[in-house]
């Protein structure tokens, strides 16, 4: 089974970043709203409450969501310069298509296409958006040996990773495992080039990341995070800027032990599908949310 769900994302003009994530990478808005003030409180962010938001899907079809909530830009909020949640990876049938097209965006290319050392399965590009958001668009070109990857069924497709960036790797792994369920899928040293320019490190430099897995499903990137890393500003009572939430589906909801922000309960929409939902904070205040399968 596969567990991401959805990743949201916080944005200051709720109708340009629509358009944006329509016209670039071909995604359509299932479900637009204001956000309720007990799923605000469920999130310990309750001026959160009467947000506008909609909720996209790939043009696959994929039963993955981005969701993006409207709030006040956040003074001091740079891109890859915070612990918590700070990238979304989505699939795409050719990066160097999708190169050209970014080209031509808004988005920014902070990162073009580059095969990694090592990972010769992947060709990732990185482009960051108005709101400092940050999106990795990768072709997959074969699988992992000991892991599946998913094939992109649409130019650009489903989110398939999140990326948090860490204080401590290890703790964030540990807690990971215990308090979510998934397991360790590998660590490894590599050069990070949109890191080192975030921190204006050498471009050599070495990184430490490492992956999280259900089954051969890989699909969480936790990354060390140089010294230089800050806890995220935000608006008090509100969201962190950029990526602000992963939701995670479980197998087995019962299971798991919280600690939850509030109690889960029955949610609808595209996301929940009429199931139990809850919020909890991993280390660095980073908010996963779980929603029963």
């Amino acid at each position: 089974m596969k567990l991401l769900r959805s990743a949201t994302l916080t944005v200051s003009d709720i109708e340009r970043s629509a358009d944006l994530y329509t016209s670039y990478l071909d995604y359509s808005v299932v479900e637009r709203g204001t956000i309720p003030q007990d799923l605000a409180d469920s999130w310990d962010a309750p001026k959160t409450a009467g947000a506008n938001y909609v909720v996209m899907q790939p043009a696959s079809g994929a039963d993955i969501f981005l969701r993006l909530i409207e709030q006040p830009k956040v003074d001091g909020f740079k891109a890859l310069r915070s612990y918590g949640w700070n990238a979304i990876e989505i699939c795409v049938e050719d990066v160097l298509a999708a190169n050209e097209r970014m080209k031509d965006s808004p988005f920014e290319i902070i990162g073009p296409p580059r095969e990694i050392d090592g990972l010769p399965a992947i060709h990732p590009m990185q482009v960051k958006g108005p709101d400092e958001e940050i999106v990795y668009l990768t072709q997959i070109k074969s699988d992992l040996p000991a892991f599946d990857l998913p094939r992109a069924e649409a130019a650009i497709d489903k989110l398939f990773i999140l990326v948090m960036g860490c204080s401590d790797m290890r703790a964030s792994n540990k807690w990971m495992e215990e308090h979510v369920g998934v397991e360790m899928g590998r660590d490894m040293e590599i050069v990070y080039t949109m890191l080192a320019a975030a921190y204006d490190l050498p471009e050599q430099d070495m990184h430490v990341i490492s992956t999280m897995i259900h089954g051969r499903d890989v699909f969480l990137e936790l990354d060390q995070y140089p010294d230089a890393a800050i806890n995220r500003p935000q608006l008090p009572g509100m969201l962190v800027p950029g990526c602000a939430i992963g939701t995670l589906w479980h197998p087995d909801f019962d299971s798991l032990t919280g600690p939850w922000i509030t109690e889960p309960v029955v949610r609808e929409g595209p996301i929940y599908k009429g199931k139990r939902a809850g919020t909890m904070k991993a280390p660095d205040g980073t908010l996963v949310e779980m929603v029963e399968s």
